[in-house]
């Protein structure tokens, strides 16, 4: 039997793949890491799904059993809380239970790095490669883990439950101007989305006295019956609440977290759900004019807006563009400083922040913005249209059977089209899927996820049409 670690970490449907038997042998996998390493200490946390309690405790002990210090969170934790708390305890680095977006039946396992990032494929692939020599040793002789009971653990100290709130919202209060939020009436709808946030995001706003609607505060295991995932289609309750309030006049934005909380979604006063790619443009922007100490890079994943692109050559800031995964963006924030760094699929981290995504923040200072600015966020929006050009990004996500995926990818890596949507190709990005650049400027990238067993199309233009024509043709080719 395989595993697979995807973009941001191993993901499996729980009692098909992710079992308590499967869940041992990888973490033997990571134990087996942590020792070629010499790294003494994890930081270990889970998410509001199923079971997470127990696999989170059973990591614990596993650990401490074979001499690694666990601090374990008393509670479901955000995953930047997690990656904030191990560079703040300096631990050898992380386990975090969390199929993060995914729907509920899946459960997941993220390795983090000492530096808080998430684990580079060079060390995946080692757990990959050591779970399989460990599957086939248990197949041949299948040997029960002998662990040291859980309370005996923590009584001699090498389990520590930890709350690592504290700690992490006061980070956040050195980036985030909490003076101009409070002072500024802006009135918040949250969402929760039954994920590990509550308590964070809505606590924030709370103690600096800002009015805060809580939507899906309790935690649900099965997220409402639908992925936690804060796009448009899945918030419907909080786009409708912020429309019902600024419709009375309300000074009002939505804001939302998904189950992890390293993503995030922002409806503006006007009851506008602004994209991701719209968002980091806006946040990029009011960093330049509004953060000074904000020195440095910037960083987009290649399915991100090339709005970005067109914001740092105006404003000559150094840019990065990277493959998708928030590892790469985490990798050039651990080398030189970076202002913004981000991508479509909304995460986002900032200047001198932890290098994993981070949805809490991300909530927290589109609302600063909005609070300064006293606007909703697609006015800004409008305003970066008419000084950089019109950018039009959409995805389209299509599953697609086995077959069908290697005949689309031969098909793309093999024979690449000269043109898309009687563009001319002029450049063409294998490092990822397959990105097509035109001569215009507008670019179509296929591309295969590495948590789900779907194809996904993206498509930029500076028209409607044109993205759409460009969606089009790249299906056809199915």
């Amino acid at each position: 039997m395989k595993i697979k670690f995807g973009t941001s970490g191993w993901r499996a449907i729980i009692a098909d793949e992710f079992t308590f038997e499967n869940l041992t042998l990888v973490l033997k996998a990571i134990l087996r890491y942590l020792r070629e390493e010499n790294l003494k200490s994890l930081v270990i946390g889970r998410d509001t799904r199923f079971l997470g309690e127990e696999f989170s405790k059973l990591a614990a002990q596993f650990f401490a059993t074979n001499g690694v210090q666990a601090f374990l969170c008393e509670r479901d934790a955000p995953t930047p809380v997690i990656s904030y708390e191990i560079r703040r305890r300096k631990a050898g680095g992380g386990v975090n239970f969390t199929a993060s977006h995914n729907p509920p039946e899946y459960q997941g396992l993220k390795f983090s790095t000492a530096d808080g990032a998430p684990a580079l494929p060079e060390i995946t692939k080692k757990f990959e490669r050591y779970f399989e020599e460990f599957y086939a040793e248990h197949r041949r002789d299948p040997k029960p883990e002998t662990l040291e009971p859980f309370e005996n653990l923590v009584a001699e100290k090498k389990i520590e439950i930890i709350d690592p709130s504290e700690p992490y919202l006061k980070r956040v209060a050195e980036i985030v101007d909490a003076d101009v939020i409070a002072k500024s009436g802006v009135k918040i709808v949250y969402d929760a989305m039954h994920g590990t946030a509550r308590g964070y995001t809505d606590k924030f706003l709370r103690d600096l006295g800002v009015e805060v609607e809580t939507l899906h505060g309790w935690r649900d295991v099965y997220f409402g019956g639908r992925a936690p995932e804060p796009s448009q289609e899945r918030i419907p309750e909080l786009i409708e609440r912020v429309k019902e309030r600024g419709a009375k006049g309300e000074f009002v934005m939505g804001i939302a977290n998904d189950g992890d909380a390293d993503r995030y979604a922002v409806v503006d006063s006007t009851g506008a759900y602004l994209q991701a790619n719209q968002l980091l443009a806006i946040l990029f922007h009011y960093a330049l004019k509004n953060k000074p100490d904000w020195k440095g890079c910037v960083v987009r994943t290649l399915a991100t807006t090339h709005l970005i692109d067109a914001i740092a050559k105006r404003e000559n800031v150094k840019l990065y563009d990277v493959p998708v995964g928030f590892k790469y963006i985490g990798e050039i924030m651990m080398r030189e400083d970076m202002i913004v760094g981000g991508e479509e699929s909304n995460g986002l981290s900032v200047y001198r922040h932890i290098p994993e995504k981070d949805g809490v923040l991300a909530c927290l200072l589109f609302v600063e913005i909005a609070a300064r600015t006293k606007e909703p966020l697609s006015r800004y929006l409008q305003r970066l249209y008419d000084e950089y050009g019109y950018f039009c990004s959409t995805r389209e996500n299509l599953r697609l059977s086995e077959e069908k995926k290697n005949a689309l990818l031969s098909k793309l890596q093999n024979d690449t089209p000269k043109s898309v949507a009687g563009r001319a190709v002029a450049r063409v990005d294998k490092r990822d899927g397959v990105k097509m650049i035109c001569d215009d400027g507008s670019w179509l990238l296929v591309r295969f996820s590495g948590t789900e067993p779907v194809v996904r199309f993206y498509a930029e233009s500076s028209s409607e049409k044109q993205t759409a024509e460009m969606i089009a043709i790249a299906k056809s080719w199915i």
